[in-house]
């Protein structure tokens, strides 16, 4: 189907900027991770368990079921879904496929211990835990780094950077321009260290007891053989289930997430308001068009299509969040239905990664506007001056900048009268005629350079 026919936009307008996410949480790769897990499933039955009946297999042998998956192509996928198609049963499809894929390498002797014991849902749990585990290592961490890195260059490089703050919207103390991207960094490593994300899975059968694997070998420690099974995996064991895995440390995962994307919001609104101010300038591109009308814009796009894309990956991050825990009894078929999007809310973010980074790539520092706004807001200074006075006990000296400063726009000149006939200290006198809008930056730099050496 043409790109320009597709319905959502991930496969349509945005499709070449999420393609690596297809491997992970495509129809097809929802297929070969299935695979992927029967396989494996199938080859501990045989050589770690030895299973009676069963048969230890040759490394050849091995070598020839790992490529089933090492080498799984579209049409096997489609070969699958043919199936499918019979049988009604998207996990039954794998067990057939398999099957005859047994008899080519003629394994067909064996091919009941495909499956063996297992609800649907033992394979499907691992397959999903595999997909989000690899798609995160792979494609969605690195980008959340690249955008790390980034943010790490330009606090560096504006840690001395004198701009205005905004409280309320309105001027308000001076910060460095460093010091502000330091706080996002801040905020979205928190949540990295913070939070341990643990991948489990479960082997355990129709209602998690191992009824059936017990029915047919007693004498086997299945729960140490389900660890031992899981592990192998590179996951973590829940033996404690329905039928289900109770998909608890998804939401765990998702939440975490959101939390992220919230934090990249919040710096996207932030920018998008300094691009706004004419604090940053945006690198221009030769060909692109900022309005049909008005030929001089420049529009903060890149971070505006950030903005919206985050808003619609954490609106699907809840609702999976809410969803996935829940389930009736032992089993009900909701979350199935439910979990196919989640590659729709990575895939969301993705975008909105790619689409910060652009936008960071293109920001210009406009320097000269910065330092005009702060020339134009001498009033700031009303804080040190008070703050000032009390240290010298005079009497209320908030109330006498207030009624100095509030809500008018004082110069240089003013603040310097105003100073001047304070009886104080000398030496304090002269401190505070010597600072400026642009000085009065507390110790921005330092709290810069702390973090970055820590």
């Amino acid at each position: 189907m043409n790109t320009l026919q597709s319905i959502s936009p991930l496969d349509g307008r945005y499709s070449d900027k999420v393609s690596e996410l297809s491997n992970y949480f495509s129809e097809y790769a929802l297929i070969k991770y299935r695979v992927l897990v029967e396989i494996e499933w199938f080859i501990f039955l045989c050589n770690e368990l030895k299973l009676d009946n069963s048969r230890i297999l040759k490394k050849d042998e091995i070598k020839k079921l790992k490529a089933i998956y090492q080498e799984f192509e579209f049409k096997d996928a489609q070969e699958v879904k043919n199936i499918e198609k019979v049988t009604n049963h998207d996990v039954k499809a794998v067990e057939y496929f398999l099957k005859e894929k047994f008899k080519n390498l003629k394994l067909d002797n064996l091919s009941e211990f495909i499956h063996f014991a297992c609800t649907s849902e033992d394979i499907t749990n691992l397959a999903y835990s595999l997909m989000i585990k690899e798609s995160l290592s792979n494609v969605i961490n690195s980008n959340l780094e690249k955008i790390l890195e980034n943010l790490r260059l330009k606090a560096n490089i504006y840690k001395k950077m004198p701009m205005l703050s905004r409280t309320h919207g309105q001027s308000a103390t001076p910060t460095t321009l460093g010091k502000e991207f330091i706080i996002f960094i801040s905020r979205i490593e928190r949540q990295i260290k913070n939070t341990k994300i643990e991948f489990l899975g479960k082997i355990n059968g129709a209602v998690g007891n191992y009824n059936a694997h017990l029915s047919a070998y007693p004498k086997i420690d299945w729960i140490k053989a389900s660890e031992k099974f899981i592990k192998s995996l590179s996951l973590t064991p829940n033996f404690y289930t329905t039928q289900i895995e109770s998909h608890d440390f998804i939401a765990e995962i998702f939440h975490y997430f959101q939390r992220i994307n919230t934090v990249l919001l919040d710096m996207c609104r932030d920018i998008w308001t300094y691009v706004s101010l004419d604090y940053f300038k945006q690198k221009l591109k030769e060909g692109e068009v900022g309005s049909s009308t008005m030929p001089h814009k420049v529009n903060p796009i890149d971070f505006e299509n950030a903005e919206g894309n985050l808003g619609l990956a954490n609106a699907i991050f809840q609702h999976l969040a809410e969803k996935l825990p829940i389930s009736r009894m032992q089993r009900d078929l909701t979350d199935s239905t439910v979990l196919r999007n989640t590659g729709v809310a990575f895939a969301y973010s993705l975008i909105a990664y790619k689409s910060i980074l652009k936008g960071l790539s293109k920001l210009e520092v406009n320097e000269k506007k910065m330092l005009i706004d702060l020339d134009n807001n001498w009033e700031i200074l009303a804080e040190p001056i008070q703050t000032v006075m009390r240290k010298y006990k005079v009497e209320k000296p908030y109330e006498k900048l207030k009624e100095l400063t509030r809500g008018k726009k004082l110069d240089n000149k003013a603040i310097s009268d105003f100073i001047s006939k304070l009886e104080i200290p000398a030496a304090a006198k002269k401190n505070l005629l010597n600072l400026t809008p642009a000085k009065y930056v507390g110790l921005a730099e330092k709290l810069v350079l702390k973090y970055l050496k820590g």
